[in-house]
């Protein structure tokens, strides 16, 4: 059962517009997205961590389309991607090799830990995409896989590509006990870019004092409180922020769709030359499944040739 605190981001202000930030907590979007497969605990859990971080950076935006995070390396899991539309839909998927993943985990002795994601993902890339549809060109952001955690790693993003001070906690709960649900989430913190003549009245020194405190805010903020199911996302805010002039700014709520359809597939399948269907047909037909949603549509050679 979702709970109605969880599967939405609350932007937020502080220290009178000085400090600009966001709180994303996600529990049915992921229970529906890693319900659709069957990955390994280690996969699971970087892939909900990944979605909670696509959440947050999408957050930042303002589009009208897709925004998509894609993190892929030369490790066991080979790949974690999430999009994030700007109606609030999410998926997310990953490609892993089984194979692998238990050597490396045999190797670290790390069977019974769930592993960060850098150990898993290896040397690679993380890149973020802004897609706003036709008559647009995509923007993209890339930066190589550097760091300990994915928090390092995005951080990493931020000092090299945006240049923004930033600071950022992610948060992971998996299935244990009595509870069978995912839980993941995260909070970003940045000092806003000063636009349109817009001046901050505190000195520079006071400022570098305040972001100093707020930082240590985030970093003492526990899972047990960002997960507590009886508290907001503005309840937590207040707690970590009452004395920082918190101004609370909008609330998004976000849930689980796939874009997969038979019409876009079949159109898909029909651009194809005839040998390469020849080559894909089984007893007369094809079938295909989503890597989002594990959907199989199964076309039969008929309906191909319909042109």
């Amino acid at each position: 059962m979702s709970n109605k605190n969880f599967d939405s981001c609350v932007s937020f202000h502080i220290n009178n517009g000085a400090f600009l930030g966001r709180i994303v907590r996600l529990n049915n979007v992921l229970d529906k997205i890693l319900g659709k497969h069957c990955y390994p605990l280690d996969v699971s859990a970087a892939l909900a961590e990944t979605t909670a971080l696509a959440t947050l950076l999408s957050s930042l935006l303002k589009y009208e389309g897709l925004f998509t995070l894609q993190i892929q390396g030369n490790g066991p899991v080979s790949l974690l991607v999430a999009d994030v539309t700007s109606e609030g839909k999410i998926r997310a998927c990953s490609t892993y090799d089984a194979e692998k993943l238990a050597s490396a985990k045999a190797l670290r002795k790390t069977e019974n830990q769930i592993e960060a994601l850098p150990h898993l993902v290896g040397g690679g890339y993380m890149a973020f995409t802004v897609d706003q549809g036709q008559n647009t060109q995509p923007y993209q952001g890339v930066v190589d896989l550097q760091g300990k955690t994915l928090t390092e790693m995005a951080l990493r993003y931020f000092k090299q590509s945006e240049q923004i001070d930033t600071t950022l906690k992610l948060f992971l709960k998996h299935p244990e006990g009595e509870s069978d649900s995912w839980l993941s989430a995260g909070i970003l913190l940045q000092k806003a870019p000063l636009k349109g003549g817009k001046t901050i009245q505190e000195s520079p020194e006071d400022l570098a004092q305040a972001w100093e405190d707020a930082e240590a805010y985030i970093q003492s903020l526990t899972d047990n409180e960002i997960f507590d199911e009886g508290l907001t996302s503005a309840d937590i805010l207040y707690r970590l922020f009452h004395a920082n002039n918190l101004t609370l700014g909008t609330e998004k709520s976000y849930s689980f769709r796939c874009r997969c359809s038979r019409d876009k597939l079949l159109n898909t399948l029909r651009g194809f030359k005839e040998d390469e269907i020849e080559s894909m047909l089984e007893e007369g037909k094809i079938t295909l499944t989503c890597h989002f949603c594990s959907e199989k549509y199964v076309f039969d050679k008929s309906e191909l040739s319909k042109h």
